[in-house]
């Protein structure tokens, strides 16, 4: 693992840090295509993307202090300042709702331009997913056998501290996970799924549909990856024998499923295409 990069002096490039901004400009950069295919003005795709950069990060970093309230708690400041510790759910809800606003204001389709964003929403989520992987920040899986299991010993999170006083650590040798057992690289797999939402969702736009359909189903796509990913994670019960994550996920899944559910029985619920028009231009005679 490599949670830094390169260290000049007082400066330190991080490998999380590093990811999360490539992920940032490409998901701007396809972002930018998919409004321009539909007659967009490309200008509220950056201010999009600078509203997601700000709110994502904040929301992120709140969840995460929700999440592990009595370490925040113990250690308030470094908690809040460290540069790992950034939970997606966060970030993408509290993005959504500063975009809702911005949209609103601007008298945008919210479901219209969902539909446009979704595909770049997916690919930034797998993207920042890498500089998890680099980092060994602790969102890596449950020890394994299988012939990728990755070694996360270098990472800002060693398996021993991530492990100490679980169950897992109870099936090793005096309660302790060693540092260089095998575990599941799931950064790596919710990468791959997020890859492939991202193909998905995009070849889906290629073609007019209802409004909301696609970002129904990146709706359903993410919470059922996540969900799934989650079970060879060591996370926390919250309820019902799932943790945080999968509970928002089923959210999410509920969400996606009842939107299409709804576009089926009403094509027009989330609102209709808008009219393209041209500019007139009169004949030369």
């Amino acid at each position: 693992m490599y949670p830094e990069i390169i260290k000049i002096g007082p400066l330190t490039v991080y490998s999380y840090g590093l990811m999360l901004g490539i992920s940032f400009i490409v998901a701007s950069y396809f972002l930018t295509k998919q409004f321009a295919r539909r007659g967009i003005d490309t200008n509220v795709a950056t201010e999009m993307t600078l509203l997601a950069i700000i709110f994502g990060v904040v929301g992120s970093k709140l969840m995460h202090l929700i999440e592990n309230w009595s370490e925040f708690l113990a250690d308030p400041a470094g908690m809040a300042f460290s540069p790992g510790g950034l939970t997606f759910y966060g970030g993408l809800l509290l993005a959504m709702f500063s975009i809702l606003i911005y949209l609103r204001k601007k008298k945008l389709s919210f479901f219209y331009l969902g539909d446009a964003t979704a595909p770049s929403l997916a690919l930034a989520y797998g993207i920042g997913r890498i500089g998890c992987h680099l980092a060994g920040d602790g969102d890596y899986g449950l020890p394994t056998s299988l012939p990728w299991g990755t070694n996360y010993e270098n990472g800002v999170v060693p398996p021993s501290i991530m492990f100490r006083g679980s169950d897992i650590a109870a099936t090793f040798p005096n309660g302790i996970v060693p540092d260089n057992t095998p575990l599941h690289p799931t950064p790596i797999y919710e990468f791959i799924l997020a890859a492939l939402t991202f193909y998905l969702l995009w070849t889906l736009l290629k073609k007019e549909r209802p409004v909301g359909t696609v970002f129904m189903i990146y709706f359903l796509l993410t919470g059922l990856a996540r969900f799934f990913v989650e079970m060879i994670r060591l996370n926390p019960v919250v309820m019902l024998g799932l943790s945080s994550a999968q509970l928002i996920s089923v959210v999410f899944m509920i969400i996606g499923t009842a939107g299409l559910f709804m576009i089926k029985k009403n094509p027009a619920f989330f609102g209709t295409v808008p009219v393209k028009t041209t500019p007139h231009h009169p004949k030369k005679h």
